[in-house]
């Protein structure tokens, strides 16, 4: 039987495999293993970092007590998760189908020793108290926030800020968040990728100082630990603000009071590896626990939350004006169709008037690299990735033909390696190329580009927003980098280079995701000054997402996109569970598909489907054949069981060279 007390002789470990299973050791022989420590033992013909989660006063039934090996040795000096962390990795084991040592290792930070490096000030004199006047929708949203109690079942329905872009959307955050803190309750303030929104960690430093706390990945592993230390270890009744990207929805804070979501509609909330977990999803399960908050704000609402709101299942509160002297910028659609070049001439006459006004510039393109198609006009030949079913591009600042996927690189041919034509080259454009027109058009102008490849070093991309923020560069131009969550008052103008880079992507969020990228970069200029100026260039000027996104017709999207989600039967209209075995030898990923297709059809509840066995739209990436069934279903329920039954029917040893992954609710299916 399992026990939680200390001294217990045998202890139960889960390690970070895809294994629904608990395994019993001897405790160490200096005992200093405990429940919550992480500890080296035994696994199979290696030695693995498992994590204790109980005790035990003797081995399971069926198993001998000479059979029980003896943890090696114990990583952490003091336990670092508890029964509650141990509580929510079963629940996101369970719901994400995955091994609840998989679960654990996602949320425990893997450092092996806690080492201090907070971005935060630690002199108070450096916290800036900053006393922003509330408008009276900021008031009212916030009286709103902080007064809603749990009905008769100790639920609080969920809150959505619905507002423009510089309607003041983050103020009424923080007053939450101090709101909470003064009742000595806990925050988690949740960000996209912590790159992208910088300055809204920074505004939390200075509001909150060593109250406040972060956890990413940009951080090592050490200092991860010393940061997830220090706020499991906070005193009874010093409550915490933890901001962060998704994995900071897993900080064990103590009274949790309030989960605020910024930017819900962004991608990066969703995890690309096991498990793959939804934050916002995690979030809400926190919060029914704790009896929390939970606060959402986005101008570009996911299609999930918008329904949600639509329904009543969550709560709108509307934020409709600029609060810093700015207004809704002009935004003018311009054709690309018979430009030569990246920039049409409305652009660069803009750019001009901008910067004889002593304005600034934002040019976005969400595509890095000079060029990314290389086509022979003579054969019709295509230079693709040797391990990946995706184009190479070409990075002229390098030299070389580049995978984003997997980073393979070659030397770009000079003629058509098929059959040695000239009339073989790139095209299409990309940050390099638009960077070089640019310069060659306005060379009296300063410019700087920010994008993974410009800015890949650790605080350079901080850098250079800094220098944009006081002036020292006329035009930025740059990747989703530019693209949110900044705020800068000197900013005129955006230009939106190619507005349709998404809109050929076969996924069913393409449009979601090309209407709300528009609407955000757009959502920079003019903040300050109620003369902004948008340009958004585009080969389709008359595709209905586009002329939408560029009216700023966020309701009248929303209610397209619903009404054609509803009859292709896609979220939020219906729960989807992927499947997706991928192999080096492609044969191994068919025979595995197949099979686990036969097996599904026969467990599918009522009302569910099966599509395919398929190839992925991407169907090779790194050298692995990747191949999907996906099940559908009106609720998740059924659905979640019958999957549950499929994985417990499916052999994995009889493929050992086949690898599944289970991805609930995805988020795209390429």
């Amino acid at each position: 039987m399992a026990e939680t007390r200390e001294a217990a002789p045998y202890l139960e470990v889960v390690f970070n495999v895809p294994v629904d299973q608990v395994f019993t050791y001897h405790r160490d022989a200096a005992g200093e293993a405990a429940i919550g420590k992480r500890v080296m033992a035994p696994f199979g013909r290696r030695e693995a970092l498992g994590y204790v989660i109980a005790g035990r006063s003797a081995p399971p039934p069926g198993m001998e007590e000479r059979g029980v090996k003896s943890i090696r040795r114990v990583v952490d000096k003091e336990p670092i998760f508890g029964g509650e962390d141990v509580e929510l990795a079963r629940w996101i084991a369970g719901y994400y189908l995955c091994g609840l040592g998989e679960a654990l290792a996602a949320m425990i930070p893997s450092g092996r020793r806690a080492r201090s490096s907070s971005i935060f000030p630690e002199d108070p004199a450096e916290i800036a108290q900053e006393a922003l006047e509330l408008s009276d929708e900021q008031r009212r949203a916030l009286d709103a926030v902080i007064r809603m109690e749990p009905d008769p079942q100790g639920k609080i329905t969920p809150f959505y800020l619905y507002g423009i872009t510089g309607s003041g959307k983050t103020e009424v955050f923080l007053r939450a968040a101090e709101y909470m803190l003064r009742r000595g309750k806990s925050v988690i303030y949740l960000v996209p990728e912590i790159s992208l929104t910088h300055q809204t960690v920074e505004a939390i430093g200075r509001r909150f100082g060593q109250a406040a706390s972060t956890i990413h990945s940009g951080m090592t592993p050490s200092a991860r630990l010393a940061e997830w230390v220090r706020i499991r270890s906070a005193p009874p009744g010093e409550a915490l603000i933890v901001a962060g990207p998704r994995s900071a929805v897993f900080a064990p804070v103590q009274d949790l009071g309030l989960i605020i979501i910024d930017e819900e509609q962004d991608g990066s909330y969703k995890s690309g590896n096991t498990p793959r977990y939804h934050a916002r999803q995690v979030a809400m399960r926190r919060c029914a626990v704790s009896r929390a908050r939970l606060v959402m704000g986005s101008a570009t609402p996911s299609v999930e939350a918008w329904k949600l709101i639509r329904d009543g299942a969550i709560r709108r509160l509307d934020l409709s004006r600029r609060l810093s002297g700015g207004s809704p910028p002009e935004i003018q659609l311009v054709s690309l169709e018979n430009t030569e070049g990246c920039l049409s001439r409305e652009l660069r006459d803009e750019i001009r008037k901008t910067a004889a006004m002593g304005r600034q510039t934002i040019l976005f393109l969400n595509r890095r690299g000079f060029a990314y198609f290389y086509h022979c006009k003579h054969c019709g030949y295509e230079l693709t990735c040797r391990h990946c079913s995706v184009s190479l591009t070409y990075h002229k600042a390098r030299g070389r033909a580049l995978c984003h996927y997997c980073g393979y690189s070659t030397t770009p041919p000079r003629a058509c390696p098929q059959c040695g034509s000239l009339e073989a080259n790139f095209s299409g454009f990309g940050t390099e190329m638009i960077e070089e027109e640019v310069q060659r058009t306005f060379p009296d102008l300063r410019i700087r580009r920010a994008d993974t490849d410009s800015a890949g070093k650790k605080g350079s991309l901080k850098e250079i927003l800094d220098m944009f923020r006081a002036g020292f560069i006329d035009i930025l131009l740059g990747t989703q980098m530019v693209a949110k969550g900044l705020n800068f008052p000197g900013v005129r103008l955006v230009g939106v280079a190619l507005a349709d880079t998404g809109l050929q992507l076969p996924d069913f969020r393409a449009a979601e995701r090309t209407f709300s990228l528009i609407v955000q970069v757009a959502g920079r200029a003019g903040r300050y000054f109620p003369d902004g100026k948008v340009i958004v260039q585009t080969l389709r000027p008359k595709d209905p997402i586009i002329r939408g996104a560029c009216a700023l017709d966020v309701e009248g999207f929303f209610t397209a996109e619903l009404k054609q989600r509803k009859l292709q039967s896609f979220p939020p209209y219906s729960r989807l569970i992927r499947l997706t075995a991928r192999s080096k030898e492609a044969e191994r990923a068919d025979k595995a598909a197949a099979r686990l297709a036969a097996i599904a059809g026969p467990l599918l509840p009522p009302g569910a489907e099966l599509l395919g066995p398929a190839e992925c739209p991407l169907s090779l990436i790194a050298g692995n054949h990747r191949r999907q069934i996906i099940l559908r279903s009106p609720a998740m329920g059924p659905l979640h069981g019958a999957v549950s039954a499929i994985l417990s029917r499916y052999d994995k040893n009889r493929d050992g060279s086949v690898y599944l992954e289970v991805d609930v609710d995805p988020v795209d299916l390429l």
